[in-house]
């Protein structure tokens, strides 16, 4: 499972050869997720004029489509969300997002934020783009 943070679809919009060959990867079938904050991080860039309203709704249906969503309905994420938030000092959307990922057993993330990188568990790598 391939955990895919908001920055990355910042990359891929910029045509970013990692993040172009990761989608690639999952529209070929490889399994990835994708927290519910990240729409909501993705809808709020496109509201301050980041990226093109347009563009903004085809990623998100594209998402929704091709990943599973990880929404924050469960008790565990929010737990482990807030332990990652104090244990690595990271903030709390970031632990969020990583503990969704962790409860869907990801074994690869990506992401743009220098924090995340942090994280160390035998098992998940996180790929910095």
């Amino acid at each position: 499972m391939i955990g895919l943070d908001t920055g990355f679809f910042i990359r891929f919009l910029e045509n970013n050869k990692d993040a172009v060959q990761t989608w690639r990867e999952i529209i070929e079938g490889e399994e990835s997720c994708v927290s519910c904050l990240s729409i909501f991080e993705l809808s709020r860039l496109s509201l301050r004029g980041i990226i093109d309203p347009e563009t903004t709704d085809l990623l998100i249906e594209a998402i929704l489509s091709m990943c599973k969503v990880v929404w924050l309905d469960e008790k565990g994420i929010l737990l482990m969300g807030a332990r990652l938030s104090h244990g690595i000092n990271i903030p709390a959307v970031d632990a969020l997002i990583l503990a969704g990922f962790l409860m869907l057993n990801a074994v690869m993330i990506y992401t743009t934020d220098s924090h995340l990188v942090r994280f160390k568990k035998k098992g998940v790598k996180v790929f910095r783009l």
